[in-house]
């Protein structure tokens, strides 16, 4: 692997922690927890995709949290 290829998958690992800690202060603005929110393991494994969220697990209300506040945002 090339230091070109590196500094590309820097970049791309930088940019989905910037996305995944804007989608948790989204979050938290309107009071929503997803604890396993983080990076998925298997995509940074690889090459092949870029890295991407997991945005993993919740607790059921915080599902119907997150619908809610989505559902009123579509309106």
């Amino acid at each position: 692997m090339g230091t070109t290829d590196r500094r590309n998958e820097g970049a791309r690992l930088r940019d989905a922690e910037s996305a995944r800690d804007e989608l948790r202060e989204a979050l938290t603005e309107v009071d929503i927890l997803l604890p396993s929110l983080g990076l998925d393991p298997v995509s940074l494994a690889g090459s092949y995709l870029p890295p991407l969220v997991e945005l993993g697990r919740c607790h059921p209300s915080e599902a119907r949290r997150l619908a809610e506040v989505l559902r009123r945002r579509a309106t």
